[in-house]
């Protein structure tokens, strides 16, 4: 026990650990705190995009706060509560979002089942065909799929030359073609976490299963996915997150009516050089990023609670 204290009270132990709370301070909160300071200003009338928070009047220094860029994205005069194009853009991007985190899964899970269930020697290669699209461009990937969706585009001129189609179907700047985009660029995240969890999963509890009766499909259901959780969770969030905000593929892939708020804040910021605006949609943004973070994180401290209490029994 004495050693264990002492090994906690080390210099070097307690820098190792305060390392990353320094970068997160640095390169998280700062940040945060510098969009929460913006986005409860007004807009500048000089060369700053926004007015100072502090400023002296009459000879007394005073805090000039608004609320009303937070007012806007929430009410509208005419419409009313909720009814703002704001909201319309923070609800498209939370159904491409948990869209495209749904067929991340259903697409992903059977390959990373797949991989992780095949033979050893040929895992790695199977591996770097989910890492391989990560060496070349995101911007490039995206262009890509342009000129496979077009009107005289691959997938268009191969259904007309075989006949099965006349004139050629509408699929880019279409839903389709932002879940198509957002998931394939999103996929190895989801696959990658699932394969940490698939490949680590202890095969006899399979084994007692059959032997008990189970068909293989019971036994897939009741033994690999409850233990798959942990993955199917961390796959989840890691593909729900960033699509919240995606900015690229939206411009790229989406028509007008497919308006995410990633291009809603780049408008109000580089468009309309509304720096508060802007910052006090990507604070409302982080709120609901951080909203699932905090639902994951209270599921994964569940087991943890539960084993220490056991133990502790």
């Amino acid at each position: 026990m004495k050693d264990l204290l002492a090994l906690k009270l080390q210099p070097g132990r307690r820098f190792v650990i305060g390392v990353p709370f320094l970068w997160l301070l640095v390169f998280f909160v700062l940040p945060c705190l510098i969009l929460l300071r913006i986005s409860i200003t007004d807009m500048g009338s000089g060369v700053d995009p926004f007015a100072p928070l502090i400023a002296s009047a009459d000879g007394v220094w005073r805090f000039f706060l608004k609320y009303d860029n937070y007012a806007a994205i929430f009410w509208d005069a005419s419409a009313g509560f909720g009814r703002t194009i704001y909201m319309d853009a923070y609800a498209t991007s939370l159904k491409y979002a948990f869209f495209t985190t749904l067929l991340c899964l259903l697409i992903g899970y059977p390959f990373a089942y797949f991989i992780a269930r095949a033979r050893p020697n040929i895992r790695p290669a199977l591996l770097m065909l989910v890492m391989l699209p990560f060496w070349t461009s995101f911007l490039l990937r995206v262009y890509a799929w342009k000129g496979i969706l077009a009107d005289q585009g691959v997938i268009n001129n191969a259904l007309m030359a075989l006949g099965v189609i006349n004139e050629p179907i509408q699929m880019l700047y279409t839903d389709i073609s932002m879940l198509v985009g957002m998931t394939y660029v999103y996929l190895p995240f989801m696959v990658l976490p699932l394969y940490a969890t698939l490949v680590k999963m202890d095969l006899s509890l399979l084994e007692a299963a059959h032997d008990l009766g189970a068909s293989p499909w019971q036994a897939f259901w009741l033994i690999t996915v409850p233990l798959s959780k942990a993955g199917i969770i961390s796959g989840a969030m890691l593909v729900f997150i960033p699509s919240i905000g995606e900015f690229v593929i939206p411009s790229l892939l989406g028509g007008a009516d497919n308006i995410m708020i990633g291009r809603v804040v780049w408008d109000e910021m580089f468009s309309s050089n509304n720096w508060p605006r802007a910052s006090a949609l990507a604070v409302v943004m982080i709120v609901l990023i951080v909203i699932p973070l905090a639902l994951y994180y209270h599921y994964s401290a569940k087991p943890s609670s539960t084993s220490d209490a056991k133990g502790g029994a």
